[in-house]
């Protein structure tokens, strides 16, 4: 899951933050240290001063018991336009994830990469509506 995802999941109350909410409840989210600097970096702006300390601090708590975290592993350059991308993508290769969900267009461009699929938020709930319901 794209930094960008856990922070419409934090201070929105819409698909993010259902999706996120399904994933840690009934999946499993990869994340790593380098995400999760990043997400933690980019809250601290000022246009994320609405988010308490303890808002913050409370979702990062329960992200960090429930996720699995890797290394990224990634050292090649996949998308020049945002390093921090490459990050990303080394952290879903690194833990075997299945789909990588993002709002990002670099990424989304892909489409795939190396066996990950990359989907939308809105395509991912579509994905685990259709997992529930085939069950």
């Amino acid at each position: 899951m794209d930094t960008n995802v856990l922070i419409s999941a934090l201070v929105g109350h819409g698909k993010p933050r259902r999706l996120v909410t399904e994933l840690l409840e009934r999946h499993q989210i990869v994340s790593s240290r380098q995400m999760l600097a990043e997400f933690s970096e980019v809250m601290s702006r000022e246009k994320f001063a609405e988010v308490s300390r303890s808002q913050l601090d409370s979702f990062l708590s329960i992200l960090v018991r429930r996720a699995v975290f890797v290394s990224t592993g990634l050292t090649r350059k996949i998308i020049a336009q945002d390093p921090e991308d490459d990050i990303v993508l080394g952290t879903a290769l690194k833990g075997n994830a299945s789909h990588l969900v993002s709002g990002d267009k670099h990424l989304l461009g892909l489409k795939r990469f190396k066996g990950v699929k990359i989907t939308t938020v809105e395509e991912m709930l579509e994905i685990l509506g259709s997992r529930t319901t085939a069950s």
